[in-house]
């Protein structure tokens, strides 16, 4: 067999899992030469021997690349052998690029709790590494949050400043060693230490500090792996308590952590999908379901859930935290609530200083914010509700349209995305735009991508609303470079998302239900704010076959936040009937009498008191008027409390929700005034009133998709949109399209909220360009 020399470019999930030492093995147990380089987006293999084993490589590369190592396709390029030929085999990486903002980094690995022989060794007395909380290897460990440049190397990362010991630096060079080229590995001599700063005298054990902190009912500020966190003891309420005060976080769910998940069992329904989960390397917070009959077993962690969030260690120090406290602790973002997480320790110290009564410090720095990602699992699969450390930045699991597009999605949980090559990388949720620091990271993270591919770029698409700032930094960008500006009605996105993420094909019903979205230009339907809508999704746009039925907002954005101004406006739309009615009692008591008698004039005036068809308003409406929540503290809130209620009742009633002929529909309202006389009704418990209420909402929207679908021969139905993370009312729909004879589909691998928007902004405008041409 003649001798030939293998040029292959190995794009995917490549640097960070391991993959250059398992290259090294193949080519080695195959007697090939040559070099193996991390580069820019992919890792460069130039090998040479013998064709057949060059040809074996290339079919044993993605068979034995293990996860969550992923390769696309390889195209072999087959040169000349070198003369001489090269004298052995070598590992190495390219000159650094700097990453920057990084929003997107397509070589890059996610960030990767412990792996089992990792935490074997951390409790093996006997081993060098025991009780070390940096302790990784090649399948494990920091990754993104620590990469500074690209391409991935140990110099390219915020490890650059702890050169290996001896010990280490044997097992780096050793092929046989697990530890082989793993870039994040040190050891007590050589790595990160941790530090303490707080109350007690601990000498060289901040580890105990923290420990005895949390012990006496402190909070603890931790460094964790994208930022820091903030820790007490779940089953201390008064430590809770301070908490929530000192955070201004007064009803938002905590997550908590635990060591092991029988510290959990007990309490909630933990099935074997959740449970795979919840092990995941990615570490997520998965929701879990409280047992029937348990009625909030942490005091004060989530006040009127349904669910408690939780997760396991993240990391070797997070897991020796929670192995020593022995007890569920929570763990939540380090800030104050609207501030982005603190990410190094000096701005801890100052920002965290009313909060915080200890700091678990160490001296590896972040290179980049990462919260915690959050999943539920629905009829056993798993479905992203925010998607950040231990997911991003890795791609999507889809196939693109062909072109370079980039997206930035929305103003609420901005999550940018860029199609490039057939694949899509959606950014980690960058946070609410409302900030200076996720509007200044969100600019610089544009620019950086429009250096990197702009010539490429041949649309640019955001949402129609012209007041979002991700919408005033796309017309900027898409001016400069002189392409294409799609804007993309925010419902349409909504449904292309879930569309684009299970392959299907145009044209498809869906359901978009979220809190509000800029509607297109009001027309004959009467209001532009969106929320509620039965869209029949095409590859040019989107027509509108039905809504929830429009009602007022009385304040405009403070009812956005206030649950009793939507239950006030669904009333007033109602008649006067409802608004004396003994059962809107909770809402009246809501409001002075002055300012219910004001607010009744300004709705009758159209006084900034918009129409609006949203769901999740009718959600608060719902909520204010059974007097679970007036004033919100956090997004989702009343529906969150909407749906714990509901799961305490029986088989619930099912109101009717009939459609009312409107101009411009093809079906019309979806009319919710049955459904709110239910709600009046004061004879029924108020559990039974919630659980009435989603069951209602599901069965209308499924007899109106049912009605659409028969006329326009459809047999899918998407449901998308942020109220679709309403676990109740998600499968109860899915099952009312089912007794229906149609097919549900929702979002899975990334949020149905606006973190998932970019995604269905990309197929928007891919989809216009294909069209064009």
């Amino acid at each position: 067999m003649s001798a030939a020399r293998l040029r292959l470019w190995c794009r995917g999930v490549v640097q960070g899992v391991g993959f250059r030492p398992l290259v090294h093995r193949l080519a080695a147990d195959l007697q090939l030469v040559g070099v193996v380089e991390n580069v820019a987006g992919a890792v460069r293999l130039d090998l040479q021997g013998e064709r057949r084993s060059l040809e074996l490589l290339v079919r044993r590369l993605p068979q034995e690349l293990q996860p969550p190592g992923a390769l696309e396709p390889l195209a072999p390029e087959w040169l000349p052998p070198l003369v001489p030929a090269p004298p052995g085999l070598r590992i190495s990486a390219a000159s650094a690029q700097p990453l920057g903002a990084g929003l997107l980094a397509p070589a890059l690995a996610a960030d990767l709790a412990p792996c089992p022989t990792c935490l074997a060794e951390l409790h093996d007395p006997a081993n060098r590494r025991h009780r070390y909380p940096f302790i990784s290897c090649s399948q494990c460990g920091p990754r993104y949050s620590i990469a500074t440049d690209e391409p991935y190397a140990r110099a390219h990362t915020t490890l650059a400043d702890f050169p290996l010991c001896p010990a280490c630096q044997r097992e780096f060079d050793d092929p046989t060693d697990r530890r082989f080229h793993a870039e994040t590995i040190g050891c007590p001599t050589c790595g990160p230490q941790l530090q303490w700063q707080g109350a007690g005298d601990w000498g060289a054990d901040p580890l105990a500090a923290a420990l005895a902190l949390l012990a006496a009912g402190g909070i603890l500020a931790l460094q964790g792996v994208g930022g820091f966190q903030l820790l007490v003891a779940a089953g201390d309420p008064a430590a809770v308590a301070r908490l929530r005060q000192r955070k201004h976080r007064p009803a938002k769910p905590l997550a908590l952590l635990v060591a092991d998940l029988e510290a959990i069992a007990p309490l909630v329904e933990l099935s074997g999908p959740e449970r795979l989960q919840l092990q995941h390397p990615a570490a997520p917070i998965v929701l879990l379901r409280l047992r029937p009959g348990q009625r909030e077993p942490f005091a004060g962690v989530a006040p009127g859930a349904a669910a408690l969030g939780v997760m396991l260690p993240a990391s070797p120090l997070h897991q020796l935290l929670a192995e020593g406290f022995g007890r569920p602790l929570v763990a939540t973002s380090g800030n104050r609530s609207g501030e982005p997480l603190c990410l190094d320790p000096a701005e801890a110290l100052d920002r965290l200083a009313g909060i915080a009564d200890g700091f678990l410090l160490h001296n590896r720095p972040i290179a980049r914010r990462l919260d915690d990602s959050v999943l539920q699992v629905i009829e056993r699969r798993p479905v992203l509700l925010r998607r950040a450390r231990g997911y991003a930045p890795q791609a999507l699991a889809l196939q693109a349209p062909p072109g370079t597009a980039l997206a930035l999605g929305g103003d609420l949980k901005s999550a940018p995305a860029l199609a490039l090559g057939g694949r899509v990388w959606l950014a980690p949720l960058l946070g609410d735009l409302a900030g200076p620091l996720p509007q200044q990271l969100l600019s610089e993270g544009l620019e950086q991508l429009l250096e990197r591919h702009g010539p490429r770029l041949v649309a640019l698409a955001c949402d129609g609303h012209p007041g979002y700032a991700s919408h005033q930094l796309e017309v900027v960008a898409a001016r400069r470079l002189g392409i294409p500006l799609q804007l993309v009605q925010h419902h349409r996105a909504h449904g292309l998302a879930v569309a684009a993420e299970h392959g299907l094909p145009l044209p498809l019903l869906v359901w978009a239900c979220d809190g509000l979205g800029y509607g297109e230009p009001a027309g004959t339907s009467g209001h532009r704010l969106w929320g509620g809508e039965l869209l029949w999704l095409t590859a040019s746009g989107a027509e509108r076959w039905a809504c929830l039925r429009p009602f007022p907002l009385p304040g405009g954005e403070r009812a956005m936040v206030e649950p009793r101004r939507a239950a006030l406006g669904l009333l007033a739309a109602a008649g006067p009937e409802a608004l004396g009615h003994p059962g809107a009692a909770a809402c009246r008591a809501a409001f002075s009498p002055g300012d219910w008698q004001l607010l009744q004039q300004a709705i009758a005036s159209g006084c900034n008191s918009p129409l609006c068809s949203s769901t999740g308003r009718l959600f608060d409406a719902a909520a204010s008027l059974l007097d679970l929540c007036q004033r919100s503290s956090f997004e989702g809130e009343a529906g969150l409390l909407l749906e714990g209620l509901a799961l305490q009742a029986s088989l619930p009633q099912v109101a009717p929700m009939p459609l009312l002929p409107a101009a411009g529909l093809e079906l019309g309202w979806l009319d919710w005034q049955p459904l709110l006389q239910s709600l009046l009704n004061a004879g029924v418990a108020p559990q039974e009133s919630a659980a009435c209420f989603h069951a209602s909402l599901a069965a209308g929207l499924a007899s109106a998709a049912a009605q659409a679908a028969g006329r326009l021969g459809a047999t899918t139905v998407l449901l998308a949109g942020g109220c679709f993370q309403n676990r109740l009312l998600l499968e109860r729909s899915a099952a009312a399209l089912r007794a229906a004879g149609l097919v549900p589909r929702w979002a899975e691998q990334l949020p149905s909220n606006d973190g998932g928007l970019a995604l269905g902004q990309l197929w928007a405008a891919l989809a216009d360009l294909s069209i064009k041409k």
